[in-house]
């Protein structure tokens, strides 16, 4: 058997929050929001993460939510062409008043930082030369 796709669901706290952080970083949505949800799209496969208000999120997996201003679930990385536009992304994040959680560095061969969003959702942006 074979799955036609994979998307990430993840907690809003604040769809609007959530609406203008991702909006000002370029990332397009995905369809309309509505009280209980708001989906983007990211990468050139459109790979889509999904934000659920707590309440509708809790019941579709039947349990408790992390608590991600003091826990990890998850860390998205995002590719990078060149090590400028990790920094460049880094300066997008500083701009918004994004939480920066690693400042730039080099990592083996490549180059990254991590940010959270505006609910304690990890993303790395990440050069890793041919990739």
């Amino acid at each position: 058997m074979k799955t036609k796709m994979i998307w990430a669901n993840l907690v809003s706290n604040d769809i609007q929050k959530t609406i203008q952080f991702y909006t000002a970083l370029g990332f397009k949505q995905n369809g309309k929001e509505t009280k209980e949800l708001v989906s983007f799209v990211f990468g050139e496969n459109d790979f889509v993460i999904n934000f659920f208000a707590p309440k509708r999120l809790e019941n579709a997996i039947r349990g408790k939510l992390s608590n991600t201003t003091v826990d990890n679930e998850i860390i998205f990385s995002l590719s990078a062409n060149s090590v400028e536009e990790v920094d460049f992304w880094h300066q997008k994040i500083k701009e918004i008043n994004g939480t920066v959680f690693s400042e730039p560095e080099n990592f083996e061969v490549g180059y990254t930082f991590g940010f959270s969003d505006p609910d304690g959702h990890k993303f790395n942006f990440l050069y890793w030369p041919g990739m």
